[in-house]
C-alpha cells in the first residue's frame, strides 16, 4: 500500500471512529407537551429542537411527545423533576404548586396587553421569577406564551359576571384561578386539561377558559356553544428542563439550551398572535357564537376584594411593579 492510500485508509478510519464517537455521545431529550403537534407548543418544541441541534453540532436532538402522551402537565413537571422527562412546555396553571412565586401572573386584569407582559416577564421581574426554579428541582429556561384567556360554555352568552353566575367551569389546578372565579359567582372546577374535553361532551361542566389558540387545536367549538373574549388572565407558558439534564452540561452548552428556549419562545408567542388574530373568525365559522364587547369594568369591580388580598399575599410593591411597568 502506497503512502497515499495509507493515509487515506487512516484518514477515513479516523473519520468514523469520529462519527461512532459522536453518535455514543448524543442525546435524544422527550419533550412533552398537552397541545397538538400543530399548536403554539408544537411549534416551540420543533423550533427548540432544530436551534439545540444546531447549537450543540448534534449532540442534542430532541423527539416529541404532543397530547398529553407523557401525562398531564402536573405529572409532566413532576417527571422533568426526577429525570423520566427531560423537557416540558407547560402552561403556568400547574406550575404554582411546584413554585409559587408564579402565582403573581395569574391574576386577573393584571396586564395590560401582550407588550406589557413582555416587558414584565422578559426584564428583572421574570427573571427573579425563573431563579426561583432550582430551588424546587426545576431548570426554567425560558418564559413562553398562551396568551390571552377567554370563557366558553354551553349554556348561554355571557357579558357580564352576573351572566356568568352559576355556571359550572373548570378551571386550572391554580388557586388564584379558583379564587377569582368564585368572585365572579362562577362555579371553579378544577381539572386536569386530559379530561376535559370528554368533561364538556358529558356536560360534568359548562364551560372552560382558555386562549384562543388553544381552543382552536383543542377543538372545543366541537363542545361549546358560546365564546365570551373576556381576555380575564394573560397566561404565560414555560419551557422547563429537567435539573438531571441540565447537571450534565458544559457551560457552553447550557448556555446553548437557554438560548435554544428564548428562540423557540419567541416562536410560540408568534404563534399565539396569529391564532389570536385570525382565530376568532374560524370558531365563528365552526359555529360558535361570540360576545366581543364584553364589559370588562364589571369583571374588574367583582375582584376589587381580591386586589387587597393578592397585595397581602404578593406584596403590593412588587404588584404595583407590574402594573406600572413600562411597555
Amino acid at each position: 500500500m502506497s503512502f497515499m492510500s495509507k493515509a487515506l485508509a487512516f484518514a477515513g478510519a479516523a473519520a468514523t471512529s469520529a462519527l461512532v464517537a459522536a453518535a455514543a455521545q448524543a442525546a435524544e431529550l422527550k419533550v412533552g407537551y398537552s397541545l397538538s403537534e400543530t399548536s403554539h407548543y408544537g411549534v416551540a418544541a420543533t423550533v427548540f429542537g432544530e436551534e439545540l441541534e444546531k447549537r450543540t453540532g448534534g449532540k442534542y436532538t430532541i423527539e416529541q411527545y404532543p397530547a398529553n402522551a407523557l401525562g398531564g402537565e402536573r405529572e409532566m413537571v413532576e417527571g422533568a423533576q426526577i429525570g423520566t422527562v427531560d423537557v416540558v412546555i407547560t402552561s403556568t396553571g400547574p406550575v404554582g404548586n411546584f413554585v409559587p412565586e408564579t402565582l403573581i401572573t395569574d391574576i386577573p386584569f393584571l396586564f395590560k396587553n401582550y407588550e406589557h407582559a413582555h416587558a414584565v416577564l422578559d426584564g428583572p421581574i421574570g427573571q427573579e421569577i425563573l431563579d426561583k426554579f432550582p430551588e424546587q428541582g426545576l431548570i426554567a429556561l425560558a418564559w413562553g406564551e398562551n396568551g390571552f384567556r377567554n370563557l366558553t360554555n354551553s349554556k348561554r352568552a355571557v357579558k357580564t359576571p352576573a351572566d356568568a353566575e352559576g355556571l359550572k367551569i373548570r378551571t386550572m389546578e391554580n388557586p388564584v384561578h379558583m379564587e377569582a372565579f368564585s368572585e365572579f359567582g362562577i362555579l371553579p372546577t378544577p381539572m386536569a386539561f386530559p379530561e376535559l374535553f370528554t368533561a364538556l361532551q358529558q356536560g360534568t361542566v359548562d364551560g372552560q377558559e382558555n386562549p384562543i389558540g388553544v381552543i382552536l387545536s383543542a377543538k372545543f367549538s366541537e363542545v361549546q356553544k358560546h365564546i365570551s373574549l373576556t381576555n380575564h388572565v394573560y397566561s404565560p407558558a414555560l419551557i422547563i428542563l429537567s435539573p438531571v439534564v441540565w447537571d450534565g452540561l458544559s457551560d457552553d452548552e447550557k448556555a446553548a439550551f437557554t438560548e435554544s428556549a428564548r428562540i423557540a419562545a419567541a416562536a410560540m408567542r408568534k404563534k399565539v398572535r396569529e391564532d389570536a388574530d385570525n382565530g376568532v373568525a374560524i370558531l365563528k365559522e365552526q359555529g360558535m357564537e361570540v360576545v366581543e364587547e364584553v364589559d370588562r369594568a364589571a369583571f374588574e369591580t367583582a375582584l376589587e376584594p381580591l386586589m387587597a388580598k393578592y397585595s397581602e399575599r404578593f406584596g403590593k410593591d412588587r404588584l404595583d411593579a407590574i402594573i406600572n411597568h413600562d411597555y
